[in-house]
């Protein structure tokens, strides 16, 4: 495999990453939901105070999936891309199907 192969395998890897934590979803879905929110709205939402709700920002930032804009001392956020419902979407399908084999197995046992 090339560097250039490597690099966009690395690159999938970051971005999932940052989509690697319940707070983290929590805050793209509002995003992709309701459109742009302050960081104290969603400090509200993940119920955590707002150095940690700006840590998982900055990651969803560094990742590429969210942008911000500074209003007044507001910093508001959104998605840079859409197609992140279309991810949970597939990711929804995925639970779906697990749990359709496990009521399947259960079925099987009793």
């Amino acid at each position: 495999m090339d560097r250039k192969q490597i690099a966009k395998y690395e690159a999938r890897a970051k971005v999932i990453k940052a989509l690697g934590h319940p707070a983290r979803l929590m805050i793209v879905d509002e995003l992709s939901a309701r459109g742009e929110r302050c960081v104290c709205e969603l400090t509200e939402l993940v119920g955590t105070d707002m150095s940690t709700v700006s840590r998982h920002l900055s990651q969803l930032k560094n990742a590429g999936l969210v942008t911000d804009q500074k209003r007044g001392t507001q910093v508001y956020y959104r998605l840079r891309v859409k197609c992140l419902t279309s991810f949970f979407a597939c990711v929804e399908s995925v639970l779906e199907h697990n749990a359709r084999e496990q009521r399947e197995l259960v079925e099987l046992d009793v």
